[in-house]
């Protein structure tokens, strides 16, 4: 062991397993989902940071792998974690059937300014979701830091109609974010701004906080270091959060399980449903929502699940490469 956290580099790379899982629907130009699970003695955890991520980053990616595999997670604070549906930028006739998959959600996370649709494609899907959901459920969209000051304040003037819970990521940087909460502020535009991007890859998380540039924050386990660094930064906020995953198989759902679970406080449903939008996962107990919640539970990954979805041998080995240096990076 190089340290009490880090286990050799050799017992991480023993049990590591690269799977390649469809996707049912393309979301963010992903058609199938990369992922490294690895086994240590607590139980699986999960390396998937996007192939486009460096090694610096990719490496907080490793920390929560390692987390659940040799940590384990803080004591949880409640057993059931609130979640939401999830819609892809699609077009307003595939709404239903990605609602239909999502039992007893309350909740939509709606994908809007995606590269090359107009503004009247995203009003025709959040509008379609309101109709399919009706009038009790949140709504809330996610932008991806797709627009200008200007074009969020024009979108959420027109989305506002159908009652949104808060929009994430409007803008892509912090002064922008801060800027938009103040012209929202002015034109009368009762939307609450939360923030993904501007945490999960900021040096500095708490910038957004100085500058008043959000109300919500979105936190999720692998970009931030695991469980307690994404517990501990979103203590320090101390603004209402929101626990989300980054298309994870069941392994990586139940590291933002666990996070969603030791929160002091949970006031809104979380994105953690993210294994209905794939094609398979790596378990027979796959973590999706039953009556709009997701049981806090064990998780038992199945062989034939991993030799079923196994990825090509030169995608391995390139995942396998990937850990090694992200690995040199942690025991500097």
């Amino acid at each position: 062991m190089t340290s009490p956290l880090v286990p050799d580099l050799a017992e991480v790379l023993e049990t590591l397993s690269v799977v390649q899982i469809p996707m049912r629907v393309r979301f963010r130009g992903v058609t199938v989902r990369e992922a490294a699970l690895i086994r240590g003695p607590l139980g699986w955890g999960e390396f998937a940071p996007f192939p486009e991520y460096d090694d610096a980053e990719s490496s907080r990616w490793l920390v929560a792998a390692i987390e659940a595999g040799w940590v384990g997670w803080p004591d949880p604070v409640r057993e059931a974690i609130p979640v939401n549906a999830t819609v892809p930028a699609v077009a307003a006739v595939e709404v239903a059937g990605i609602l239909a998959r999502y039992d007893g959600c309350t909740t939509a996370k709606v994908k809007v300014a995606e590269r090359g649709q107009r503004l009247e494609v995203d009003i025709d899907r959040v509008a379609e979701v309101r109709d399919v959901m009706g009038p009790g459920a949140r709504i809330r969209v996610d932008a991806n830091g797709g627009w200008s000051v200007t074009d969020a304040v024009d979108a959420l003037r027109r989305l506002a109609a159908y009652g949104l819970e808060y929009a994430e990521q409007p803008c892509a940087s912090v002064e922008e974010l801060a800027s938009l909460r103040i012209a929202l502020a002015r034109n009368g535009i009762d939307v609450l701004v939360a923030v993904d991007e501007s945490i999960r890859k900021a040096e500095d998380p708490m910038r957004v906080v100085r500058e008043e540039a959000a109300d919500v924050i979105v936190v999720k386990v692998a970009p931030l270091g695991g469980v307690r660094s994404a517990l501990a930064i979103a203590q320090e906020c101390g603004l209402p959060s929101v626990v989300s995953s980054a298309l994870d198989t069941s392994v990586g759902i139940r590291a933002g399980l666990a996070l969603a679970a030791a929160l002091p406080e949970l006031p809104f449903a979380c994105g953690l449903s993210t294994v209905e939008l794939l094609a398979g996962d790596v378990t027979d107990d796959s973590l999706v929502p039953q009556a709009g919640s997701i049981a806090l539970r064990d998780l038992t990954v199945e062989q034939r699940h991993l030799d079923h979805w196994r990825a090509p041998a030169d995608r391995e080995q390139w995942w396998r490469e990937r850990v090694v240096r992200c690995y040199a990076l942690l025991v500097r």
